[in-house]
C-alpha cells in the first residue's frame, strides 16, 4: 500500500530572532531585575520558563560566583540559549532542563526567576482556570532561605476586563487579579516586596509584534499562491486581532522584586 506523504507544517522563524526576552520586558527593566537577583542570590539560581535564558545569562555575567539552571518545555529556545551562554562565557555555569521542572528540582535555590510560569504549580493553561499565583509563590518560597531573591512576573488585569479581552484568553473575568491583590498574596506567601514594576504599553506592543513577526516574515518570504498562505495569514490575523481588538491595555504584566522572609 502506498501512503500519501503528510504535508509539512509551515516553519516560522524562532521568536528569539525578533524578541530579546519571551515577555513584555524592555532591556532597561531586565537589567534592573537581573541586577537585583545577582546582588542578593547565593549559589544556584533557578529560572522557570527560561526560554532562551537571556535573563539568566545576564545574571551570571554580573554574579561571577553564581551558577544557574533554566527550565523550559521548549527545546529550540534552550538550544539557542546554550549557544549564547557559551559565546558569552557563562556556559560552564548554566545548566538547562527540558521538560517538567517539578521532576528535577533541587531542595534549595539561591535565587529564582519565575516569569509567566505560575501554571507549573497550578492548573494547566488548557483547563482555563484562574491563575494560581498563591500556589506558585508558596512552592517557590519553600525553595528559598530568608533573604534570598525571587523575581516573580505574571499576568494581571490593569483595567476591568471586557468580553472582547477575555475571549482569546481563558474566557473568564477572574483569570487574573489586579496588582494590589497580587502584592497581598506575595506578602501572605512569605515574601517582602522590594520593588514593583508593571510592563508599559510600549513593552507590550514590542512583545506582541515580536511574537507574530515569524508569521509576518513567512508571508513576506513566500509566494501569494503558496498552499499554506491562508493558514498562516489566519494565524497572524487571530493573534493581532486578539491583542489589538481585545486585551491590549487590559491584560498587564507585573514584575515583583521579592525577598523571602
Amino acid at each position: 500500500m502506498r501512503l500519501t506523504p503528510r504535508p509539512m507544517a509551515p516553519e516560522f522563524a524562532p521568536p528569539y530572532q525578533d524578541l530579546k526576552y519571551m515577555a513584555p520586558l524592555s532591556q532597561e527593566r531586565a537589567a534592573v531585575l537581573s541586577k537585583f537577583v545577582a546582588s542578593n542570590a547565593s549559589g544556584c539560581v533557578l529560572d522557570f520558563g527560561c526560554g532562551w535564558a537571556e535573563l539568566l545569562i545576564e545574571t551570571l555575567e554580573q554574579g561571577h560566583d553564581l551558577t544557574a539552571i533554566g527550565y523550559d518545555l521548549e527545546s529550540d529556545g534552550i538550544s539557542h540559549g546554550r549557544t549564547v551562554a557559551e559565546q558569552r562565557g557563562v556556559g560552564d555555569r548554566l545548566e538547562f532542563v527540558v521538560g517538567n521542572a517539578l521532576e528535577s528540582l533541587p531542595d534549595q535555590a539561591g535565587g529564582v526567576f519565575c516569569i509567566g510560569a505560575s501554571q507549573i504549580w497550578g492548573a494547566s493553561v488548557e483547563e482555563n482556570q484562574p491563575l494560581d499565583y498563591r500556589c506558585a509563590l508558596t512552592a517557590i518560597r519553600d525553595l528559598l532561605q530568608p533573604g534570598l531573591p525571587l523575581v516573580f512576573g505574571d499576568g494581571i488585569w490593569t483595567a476591568q476586563p471586557t468580553p472582547e479581552a477575555i475571549a482569546p484568553l481563558a474566557g473568564r473575568l477572574d483569570e487574573f487579579v489586579f496588582l494590589p491583590s497580587l502584592l497581598e498574596i506575595a506578602s501572605e506567601c512569605g515574601f517582602v516586596v522590594m520593588r514593583t514594576h508593571q510592563a508599559s504599553l510600549d513593552e507590550w506592543d514590542e512583545f506582541e509584534s515580536g511574537f507574530t513577526a515569524g508569521y509576518a516574515r513567512w508571508l513576506a518570504d513566500n509566494p501569494a499562491d503558496h498552499p499554506d498562505r491562508a493558514e498562516v495569514a489566519a494565524k497572524l490575523a487571530r493573534q493581532t486581532g486578539a491583542y489589538y481588538n481585545g486585551y491590549r491595555e487590559i491584560l498587564g504584566m507585573a514584575y515583583l522584586q521579592l525577598l523571602a522572609v
